[in-house]
């Protein structure tokens, strides 16, 4: 397990995107080699606050992907069941997911893994905590009755399943989120913690999500970033990566 502590949310934000770009360049995809990147979504595509909206307008439409290779769950599926087991057989298909990246909620859920889910659970329809609806209830005017209740998301198993994952976790409201996923053990009310038993978990932070960790534990995790460093600079481009 690596924490990557950066000084504020834009460095910890420019650190996590350099390390993405690097790994998808030292992947060298091709034609018939992909890269599988892995993000959390799982809302009514037909709404502007969606995940699919969101990731559409703020990722895809900026990047040369072919959008039949972007998968996206869909919340408008008549069977729900039958669109989450296919999602999961999208991801065996494709050989696997490569990196996963995600943030958390102040509860430490992960994509929407509320707490008390299943450690072991598959992409499945999950019903909402009220504080996940009540942090989405600034994107639908404050009206709570707008709000979504439940949500297509892959399970903690799926995301565990990844070959490496990587978690951001920024501002001092997530501190104590950050802390539980550190310092303390595994349990099923903090999904967060899972990730301490993957074999090649990244968590990248600002100092503000530090606040709730020990003095020792800070001290030590930037002690160690000239080495984390090394993995993003240099920047590699596409044309040194062939």
């Amino acid at each position: 397990m690596r924490l990557v502590i950066l000084d504020n949310y834009d460095l910890a934000s420019e650190w996590a995107a350099k390390y993405i770009c690097n790994r998808i360049i030292q992947f060298k995809p091709g034609q018939d080699r992909y890269f599988t990147l892995g993000l959390p979504t799982g809302l009514p595509r037909n709404h502007p606050e969606s995940y699919h909206s969101y990731m559409w307008n703020n990722f895809f439409k900026h990047v040369d992907i072919d959008p039949n290779n972007a998968h996206i769950l869909d919340g408008n599926a008549t069977d729900l069941q039958a669109e989450c087991d296919a999602f999961e057989k999208k991801i065996k298909e494709a050989g696997g997911i490569d990196l996963f990246v995600g943030g958390i909620g102040p509860d430490g859920h992960v994509a929407f893994n509320e707490p008390g889910s299943s450690l072991v659970s598959r992409t499945r329809l999950k019903t909402l905590a009220m504080d996940t609806i009540l942090a989405n209830a600034k994107y639908f005017d404050g009206d709570l009755a707008k709000v979504p209740t439940m949500a297509l998301t892959v399970g903690v198993g799926t995301v565990m399943d990844a070959r490496e994952v990587m978690i951001l976790i920024t501002g001092a409201h997530k501190a104590f989120a950050l802390y539980k996923a550190i310092e303390e053990g595994i349990n099923h009310m903090w999904t967060v913690s899972a990730f301490q038993q993957h074999p090649w978990t990244i968590f990248v932070c600002d100092e503000d999500a530090t606040l709730e960790l020990r003095v020792k534990t800070v001290k030590y995790f930037k002690g160690l970033m000239h080495v984390y460093n090394k993995l993003v600079d240099p920047l590699y481009s596409m044309k040194e990566g062939n």
